[in-house]
């Protein structure tokens, strides 16, 4: 059974959980409830670059993102050419989109199957259930479909195409003429919207790629993550301070528990109408060819309980170890620590017209889930974020104090000097002034008329 304890991430990885269907003769035979065995992680390191970088004039920088994974094998359960049994994803895809198609071509699709002897659940290694196999179906429609339907790929594998250059031309804001827009996407292959939903809101690709954000983010702050795969804007909120190993401060953001929510928030999520996709879990089919993949957070965490209960084998949600989150600096706008954390499944509907899945209920399928992320950014780029995060405080105390010890000083300076002043002109005031001498006395004489009272 997997640890309840998050594993740690030493380096930018992925680890990979698989959902084993140990009970697939008897829920085709029998229509029994799916029996699943989550399979212990197998982890592949990944390194992502920026390649074929253009500089262009108006603030953006426009490049492909090159990601290479590769196995390692003393952090996995086991080789990635373990064996595992899941549902056969473009087959019951196929059989779902048929549901509602004439009799006459379920009946057809039916047959083909069985010439092809596909089954709705196939036996392959870890690894070409990522990175890709043969599928018979598939052959078939690249023969058969027109040219402007055909999938762009030959084989099936739910990371088929990742590993290695992508051809999607990616336009972010650098921050050189509007530092708010940092890091934000401003096109994704020439396009500045998604196509598939029923508001510009829903349809923005106005977001991160989830490794740098603007600068200067507050609790307040809503901020959002961009990815194709995901097909919309992923909002994130605070959560929590934190700090990181290397003693750095930051705010950990993660999805409100409404992302997923089939309300009136995300309608516009929803184009066709009801019914929607289920609590908990966002239909990707419109960006994904019309196959019916469900994404949810893992174990259906925050999603309706019956979507677990339907199925044995999956435990409850444990919010630490299945929660979506990454950790940001907020001065820098540095991601710090992230996990990201997705489930894939697949709904499959019950065709009673095509024998290989008249006994399958209609049901979400769980398939995978992986989490992607690190731990501990390099101890360089750590040394960094302390720097500019701690001195400036620092700096900025030492030169307050600085300021207020030079001013008093100046004040007390100032007063002295005031004193000093003062006390010199009063000084001077005192010397420099004639002491007056008494008057003489009075002599006596005609002046003051004592001769003329003498002669009287």
């Amino acid at each position: 059974m997997p640890s309840d304890t998050p594993p740690e991430f030493n380096d930018v990885s992925v680890r990979l959980y698989v959902y084993n269907v140990s009970n697939a003769d008897e829920l085709l035979n029998n229509g029994s409830k799916t029996i699943l065995n989550e399979l212990e992680p197998y982890v592949y390191s990944e390194e992502w670059e920026k390649v074929n970088i253009t500089d262009n004039e108006n603030g953006t920088l426009s490049f492909h993102y090159k990601r290479t994974y590769t196995f390692v094998p003393e952090l996995s359960a086991g080789p990635d050419d373990d064996s595992v049994v899941v549902p056969n994803i473009p087959m019951l895809s196929a059989t779902s989109q048929s549901k509602h198609a004439a009799r006459f071509l379920r009946l057809a699709m039916a047959s083909i199957m069985d010439i092809l002897k596909i089954k709705p659940f196939v036996e392959v290694s870890v690894g070409q259930l990522l990175w890709g196999y043969e599928d018979p179906l598939l052959k078939l429609a690249k023969d058969v479909v027109s040219k402007e339907q055909k999938l762009p790929y030959e084989e099936f594998g739910l990371f088929y195409g990742k590993n290695g250059t992508s051809p999607d031309v990616v336009t972010m804001f650098s921050g050189a003429s509007d530092i708010t827009k940092y890091g934000i996407f401003q096109r994704y292959n020439h396009r500045e919207r998604l196509p598939h939903w029923s508001t510009d809101e829903c349809n923005s690709i106005a977001g991160s790629d989830g490794s740098i954000f603007p600068p200067h983010i507050t609790r307040n702050d809503t901020i959002a993550v961009y990815d194709k795969d995901l097909c919309r804007l992923l909002p994130l909120r605070y959560l929590k301070d934190v700090e990181s190993k290397a003693g750095v401060q930051g705010y950990r953001f993660t999805p409100p528990e409404d992302v997923f929510a089939n309300d009136e928030h995300n309608k516009c999520f929803c184009p066709s109408g009801p019914p929607c996709a289920p609590n908990g879990l966002f239909n990707v089919s419109l960006c994904q060819y019309d196959s019916p993949i469900m994404l949810s957070f893992p174990h259906f965490y925050l999603a309706d309980e019956k979507l677990r209960e339907a199925v044995e084998g999956v435990s409850p949600p444990v919010p630490d170890k299945h929660r979506l989150y990454i950790d940001i600096q907020p001065e820098m706008g540095t991601a710090m620590q992230a996990r990201a954390r997705i489930q894939i499944n697949l709904a499959v509907s019950q065709v009673v017209d095509i024998k290989q899945v008249a006994n399958f209920p209609d049901i979400v399928f769980p398939i995978l889930w992986f989490e992607e992320g690190i731990d501990e950014l390099p101890e360089s780029v750590s040394s960094m974020l302390r720097l500019a995060t701690k001195v400036p405080p620092i700096a900025r105390a030492i030169l307050g104090w600085g300021l207020c010890a030079l001013g008093v000083l100046l004040i007390l300076l100032a007063v002295t000097c005031l004193i000093r002043s003062s006390h010199r002109q009063s000084t001077l005031r005192l010397e420099g002034h004639a002491v007056a001498k008494p008057p003489p006395p009075k002599v006596p004489g005609k002046e003051n008329g004592y001769e003329l009272n003498n002669r009287r």
